[in-house]
């Protein structure tokens, strides 16, 4: 039960931190909506200020939390085979 407790654990913190790095690394980005019509204009560098989150960042920073909550994963389950 611990084990599954410490795995649990370990994925929360990589989604978290996934999260955090998804959110400060994000491009910087521009949607326009005109109708049904949607534009997006992205720059190479990362975003400053504050503002709305355009899809596209939305998706980065998922795509992020993913890739952190995966690796959360295999730290929980590497401590616990390390432990048992």
């Amino acid at each position: 039960m611990l084990g599954q407790s410490n795995l649990i654990t370990f994925l929360l913190v990589g989604l978290v931190i996934g999260g955090l790095a998804g959110y400060l690394t994000r491009p910087e980005s521009t949607e326009i909506k005109l109708g049904p019509l949607s534009f997006e204009v992205r720059s190479d560098e990362v975003a400053r200020g504050g503002g709305p989150l355009t899809s596209s960042q939305v998706q980065h920073i998922a795509i992020m939390m993913a890739i952190g909550g995966v690796i959360g994963l295999g730290v929980g389950f590497a401590a616990g085979k390390r432990k048992g």
